[in-house]
């Protein structure tokens, strides 16, 4: 069987999930071929697990400081491109489709009628005691985005049908250092952040940013600020004791798994976000600062204990590979929402 898997390239964290399960599709011999869309060939990093990739210009959303840009995000998308390339993509040499929420791959299977999983976090809106809390507007955006002829939804707990989050392999256990904290805030204005943080001496920052070209201090001696990068990120997670971040489902997900002290900022304007740090705060998951400021991080730093869950899930990649090696059967795929009931 020979796939096309179709790679969200806006956001981070996507790409690590599917950096993690090309790891196990790889193992088990499938036969894949990736195409990454969202994001600009020059600012994407760390991309050998996806071999000699596809790149589409797809649809994305325009951020300033903090939020969604509406407007910008009309301007920057080429609907007339993307429709282009749908149609002209070639799916005639494959047997099956994978998104994780990519746009382009998604739309030419719906076209061509070729099956289509799609896999993450976005699809978990799908399931009813999601779906009806949804807007019309979001319903709107989950059900026509990166349409899907079947799903696999990621969710921290048992939720309806959804499976357990794919999340990054720790290769080793570091020792954490007290009052460290890494801060990834890719959405927020980088001169905002590091703001808040220079009064926070008696606490030692690691932020990561795209903005940030070269490791550097950055206008203080307890923040250092290190550009993207897949390697540089774990080796500075695995020592922190805390994290910042705003609320996209994989960062939240590795926090949570690691046990780390953990607070989210979310996207403004993007629904994902809103949901995800709506849930993490009524689950006692996570703490939440609707602003990034000197007393939002003290508060948080100062008074905030580790989840009440110490999340410890199964190896979804491995699981996941396994599945669609076999032939991604919809009746075997209970298996997988039962791995953590």
């Amino acid at each position: 069987m020979r796939i096309l898997f179709g790679v969200q390239g806006t956001g981070n964290g996507h790409l690590s999930r599917c950096h993690t399960l090309s790891k196990w599709l790889n193992h088990y011999a499938v036969d894949v071929d990736y195409l990454i869309s969202g994001r600009e060939p020059s600012r994407l990093f760390d991309m050998g697990a996806f071999g000699d990739y596809q790149w589409r210009q797809g649809l994305s959303f325009a951020t300033q400081n903090g939020r969604v840009d509406y407007l910008n995000s009309y301007r920057n998308n080429s609907f007339k491109q993307f429709w282009s390339d749908v149609k002209t993509l070639d799916l005639s040499a494959y047997d099956l489709v994978l998104t994780d929420y990519e746009p382009v791959t998604a739309w030419a299977a719906k076209r061509a009628k070729k099956q289509c999983i799609g896999i993450g976090r976005q699809y978990a809106f799908k399931e009813p005691s999601l779906y009806s809390k949804l807007t019309l507007l979001q319903r709107g955006l989950i059900d026509y985005f990166a349409p899907a002829s079947r799903w696999l939804g990621m969710h921290w707990q048992p939720l309806d049908n959804c499976i357990a989050p794919i999340v990054r392999e720790h290769q080793f256990e570091a020792e954490v250092s007290q009052r460290h904290v890494l801060v990834y805030l890719s959405f927020e204005n980088l001169e905002q952040v590091v703001d808040a943080l220079i009064p926070l001496k008696s606490y030692q920052f690691s932020v990561f940013h795209p903005s940030i070209k070269q490791t550097d201090n950055l206008d203080a001696p307890h923040i250092l600020g290190f550009p993207p990068s897949r390697e540089g990120f774990k080796c500075q997670f695995e020592t922190a004791e805390y994290v910042l971040a705003n609320a996209g489902f994989e960062t939240t997900c590795e926090a949570l798994q690691s046990d780390k002290q953990f607070a989210v900022k979310p996207l403004r304007g993007q629904f994902e976000q809103h949901w995800n740090s709506k849930l993490l705060a009524d689950s006692q998951l996570a703490y939440v600062m609707h602003e990034i400021s000197e007393d939002n991080v003290r508060a948080w730093l100062a008074g905030h204990q580790r989840a009440a869950l110490n999340c410890e899930w199964p190896n979804m990649a491995d699981n996941i590979a396994q599945w669609i090696k076999s032939g991604a059967q919809e009746n075997e795929k209970t298996r997988l929402t039962a791995l953590w009931r």
